[in-house]
């Protein structure tokens, strides 16, 4: 059994899906996908592909800041970006919104768009951060302490160190290069 699966909320941001992916993701309980290009420009055939590859195997699918697109795709969720500052009305009950946040101006912000979770990040140690914006195990802990929500780990979090997670008061972990290289 994969020791992913014991996390209790499992987001994998992809913008495409090959077959060595769609082998790996089979392996996976309670996995969701983030559409979320690398250079952010949404490509919509290609989420319609993922989504019909989700609806088969029963993962939710969240498309990125475009609340009226995620709707009228058919989308689970949407996914608001840091940088996205919009206020969005709720829809319904089962369209949920997450977040992404690197510190805590963004994180009270993400509470006034009313996300329903929130990825902190970066936790762990990755190419896209220098090391001095690193949360780090310590960090994290404290900061979620202070704020009553749902807090999901992201960035850096690898074979290595996802143990560690289980230290920290997250809810559940994002993953993008991890299952791209595993």
């Amino acid at each position: 059994m994969n020791p992913l699966n014991y996390v209790e909320k499992l987001f994998f941001f992809t913008d495409k899906l090959d077959n060595n992916i769609k082998k790996k993701i089979n392996k996976f309980k309670n996995l969701s996908i983030v559409y979320k290009s690398e250079n952010n420009k949404s490509n919509i055939n290609e989420f319609l592909e993922i989504k019909n590859f989700c609806k088969k195997k029963n993962i939710k699918i969240y498309f990125p800041d475009n609340i009226q697109i995620a709707i009228k795709l058919g989308a689970n969720g949407l996914f608001i970006s840091s940088k996205n500052n919009k206020i969005y009305p709720k829809y319904k009950k089962s369209f949920k919104i997450i977040g992404s946040v690197h510190s805590q101006r963004e994180l009270y912000f993400k509470l006034v768009q009313k996300c329903d979770l929130i990825f902190f990040s970066p936790i762990f140690n990755n190419s896209k951060y220098s090391s001095h914006k690193i949360l780090g195990l310590i960090k994290y802990n404290l900061i979620s302490l202070n704020w009553k929500i749902n807090l999901l780990a992201l960035g850096g979090i690898n074979q290595s160190n996802f143990k560690k997670i289980a230290l920290t008061r997250s809810l559940g972990i994002g993953m993008q290069s991890w299952m791209k290289n595993q």
